[in-house]
């Protein structure tokens, strides 16, 4: 707790709230990063497996995420000293949705993209998730662990798939 308060305390900003609740919208349910790689199966024809392929990897990591949320049950942070600045669909913490689908998204697309754009999109959806006060440090790394496990393992099946086309 101690740890969330302090990050709080020195990045937590009407300008870092008011972008961390639209990454938090953005993010909720895998929606904006699922419809991403729809657009992508819309606009890259040749691609367009591989594009609908990233998008249920990221449904899968979200679900993933949702399954571990409630076999370990890990309530969200509630402390007078930490900030709420959005509201959530549950009230359980571990490991942060947005972290899991968020990773496996990065990890996904770098591969569809020819760039690592892991750095680019993993850490500020990390760190929003303290900005608005609803997961712990340790749910948001987690989060971002399984992401890269289910985005890794799915990567590697499409790129699989493809050399055998």
């Amino acid at each position: 707790m101690a740890v969330l308060a302090a990050v709080q305390d020195r990045i937590v900003n009407p300008t870092t709230v008011k972008i961390a609740r639209g990454m938090s919208h953005f993010g909720e349910h895998s929606a904006g990063w699922s419809a991403l790689a729809l657009v992508g199966a819309a606009v890259d024809k040749r691609r367009r497996k591989d594009w609908v392929g990233a998008a249920a990897g990221i449904v899968g990591a979200h679900a993933a995420s949702i399954a571990v949320k409630r076999v370990v049950r890990r309530p969200r942070p509630d402390h007078p000293n930490v900030r709420v600045g959005v509201g959530t669909p549950s009230r359980l913490s571990f490991p942060s949705s947005h972290a899991t689908s968020t990773t496996a998204a990065a990890v996904l697309y770098s591969g569809l993209v020819g760039r690592n754009v892991v750095p680019a999109i993993v850490p500020p959806m990390l760190a929003s998730r303290l900005v608005l006060g609803v997961h712990y440090p340790t749910d948001v790394l987690a989060g971002a662990a399984l992401g890269g496990v289910v985005g890794g393992f799915v990567r590697r099946k499409l790129n699989r798939n493809r050399s055998s086309r």
